[in-house]
C-alpha cells in the first residue's frame, strides 16, 4: 500500500528511526550499566584479595574475620585443601575455577548474581566469594521496556504537530494554486516569519505568479493590440476587395487596388512583427540569447539600409563618434533599436536637413540619434513610448507607421537594463541618448 500523504509518509519513518534508535540506545545502556557494576564488583574483590595477600604473615583467623571481608566468603587453598576459609564455601564448587587463566567470574547470572575472584601467590589461592549482587542494569530494563513505549507515543505526537507546523506553507501553497485562475492571479502566500528553505519555496512561488501574471497580461495586451490594431488595415482591404468584386473594371483599377491590399499587408506584418518582438523576450530569458556582436559593426549595416531613404529626402547623415565595441549581446533587440531610432529621425526629418549619430563606450555603451525634424511638444512627450501612441492624431498617411517604434526601443532597452532618454524641442528637432 502506497502512502500519499506526505505526513503518513514521515511519520512512518520517523517511527521506524525512532524504534531502532531507542532499541540500539537501550541496549548500550544495559550493556555499559551492566558492565559497569561488573566492573564495580571486580574491583571491590580484588581489593579484598589483595588485603588478605597482604596480612597472610598475620593472624590469618583473625584477617578472615576483619569487617572489611564481612559481606565475602573467602576460602585460602593449599594442594587442592581449604586451610582457612570464612562463610559457606566448599572445594568441589570452586576447584573447576582454579584451573581457568580468567581471575574474575560472574556466577547465576540473573536478577542476581555471585562473583568470584582468585588469586595465585606461590601455590596458594586466595578465592573470595561476594554473593546475592543486585543486578541494577535487569531493574533498568524492566523500566525501559515501559518507558520506551511511552516516549515512542510521545516523540511521535511531537512528530505529528512538528510535521503538521512545517507542512502548513505547503498548504497554502495548494490552496492558493487552486485559487489562481488565469483572470485571477491576486493570490500570494505570506512570507513565514523563519529565513529557511520554506521561506525560498514561498518566494519561488510567489516569484512563478509574478511571471504567470506578467505572462497573461503580455498575452492579453498583444491580443488586445492585435485586435485593434489590425482591424484598420484588414477594413481597407475587406473593402478593397468588395469593391473589386462588385463588378469588372479597367486593369488600372485592379492594379490600383492590389497595390492598396499589398500595403495594408504589409502593415499587418509589420504591427505583427512588432509585437511579437515586443512579447519574445524578457528579464528572464534575454541573456540565453545573447552572442558576441561587433556593434559599430551593427550599426553600419543598419545605416546602410537606410542610404535610399536618405537620399530620398536629401538628408545628410553625419557621425560624430564611432567606436569599435565588441561585446556579448541581443542582436535582434539591439538592430531593432537602431533601425526605429534611426527610422523615426528620417521620417519626422524634412528634406535638405541632417541626423547625427554617435556610439561609444565608458562605464556603458552609449548611443546618441539626433535629428533636425518636426520635434515634439513637451505635453506630448511623456506618451512617445507607448504602443500604438502617434503624435500625429489623425493618422493621415503623409508619415507612415503604426506607433510601436519607441515601444520597441524602450523595452529593449530595459531588457538590456539600460537608459532612454529623449528630449525635444517642436519644430527644432529631436534628441535620444541611449545607455546599454
Amino acid at each position: 500500500m502506497k502512502f500519499r500523504s506526505i505526513k503518513t509518509k514521515m511519520l512512518l519513518w520517523f517511527t521506524v528511526v525512532s524504534t531502532v534508535t531507542l532499541f540500539i540506545f537501550s541496549f548500550a545502556f544495559y550493556y555499559t550499566l551492566e558492565q559497569s557494576i561488573i566492573a564495580k564488583v571486580e574491583n571491590e574483590l580484588y581489593n579484598k584479595a589483595i588485603f588478605i595477600k597482604d596480612n597472610l604473615n598475620a593472624d590469618i583467623d583473625k584477617v578472615l574475620q576483619s569487617s572489611i571481608l564481612s559481606s565475602c566468603d573467602v576460602a585460602i587453598i593449599k594442594d587442592k585443601t581449604i586451610v582457612h576459609k570464612r562463610g559457606n564455601i566448599d572445594y568441589d564448587s570452586i576447584k573447576n575455577f582454579l584451573l581457568k587463566k580468567e581471575a574474575f567470574f560472574i556466577l547465576d547470572e540473573e536478577e542476581v548474581f555471585n562473583g568470584l575472584y582468585k588469586l595465585k601467590i606461590s601455590g596458594t589461592y586466595i578465592v573470595v566469594v561476594k554473593r546475592n549482587i543486585e543486578n541494577k542494569a535487569e531493574n533498568v530494563e524492566d523500566t525501559l521496556w515501559v518507558l520506551e513505549p511511552i516516549l515512542l507515543l510521545i516523540l511521535i505526537f511531537l512528530a505529528s504537530k512538528l510535521i503538521d507546523k512545517i507542512l502548513i506553507p505547503i498548504k497554502n501553497i495548494t490552496k492558493t494554486a487552486n485559487e489562481i485562475t488565469v483572470s485571477d492571479f491576486s493570490k500570494t502566500i505570506n512570507q513565514p516569519k523563519n529565513d529557511d528553505e520554506i521561506k525560498d519555496l514561498v518566494d519561488s512561488f510567489n516569484g512563478m505568479i509574478k511571471r504567470l501574471k506578467e505572462g497573461v497580461q503580455k498575452i492579453e495586451r498583444f491580443n488586445n493590440d492585435v485586435s485593434h490594431e489590425l482591424k484598420t488595415p484588414l477594413t481597407v482591404i475587406k473593402g478593397e476587395v468588395e469593391i473589386t468584386l462588385d463588378k469588372l473594371r479597367e486593369p488600372e483599377e485592379y492594379i490600383k487596388s492590389m497595390k492598396i491590399i499589398d500595403e495594408e499587408a504589409e502593415q499587418i506584418k509589420n504591427i505583427v512583427d512588432g509585437l511579437l518582438l515586443l512579447s519574445r523576450y524578457s528579464k528572464t530569458n534575454i541573456r540565453n540569447s545573447y552572442v558576441i556582436c561587433s556593434i559599430d559593426a551593427l550599426l553600419l549595416k543598419v545605416v546602410e539600409k537606410y542610404n535610399k531613404a536618405l537620399k530620398n529626402k536629401n538628408i545628410s547623415l553625419h557621425v560624430n563618434k564611432l567606436e569599435n565595441i565588441i561585446t556579448k549581446i541581443n542582436t535582434v533587440l539591439l538592430e531593432s533599436i537602431f533601425s526605429n531610432l534611426i527610422d523615426n529621425a528620417i521620417k519626422y526629418t524634412p528634406k535638405n536637413k541632417n541626423i547625427y549619430i554617435s556610439l561609444y563606450k565608458d562605464e556603458k555603451i552609449h548611443f546618441f540619434i539626433k535629428d533636425e525634424g518636426i520635434g515634439v511638444s513637451k505635453e506630448k512627450l511623456p506618451f512617445l513610448t507607448d504602443r500604438f501612441y502617434r503624435v500625429d492624431e489623425s493618422r493621415n498617411k503623409k508619415i507612415k507607421g503604426f506607433g510601436l517604434g519607441l515601444s520597441i526601443v524602450k523595452n529593449s532597452v530595459e531588457l538590456f537594463s539600460g537608459n532612454l532618454v529623449i528630449d525635444s524641442i517642436e519644430g527644432k528637432g529631436t534628441n535620444v541618448h541611449v545607455r546599454l
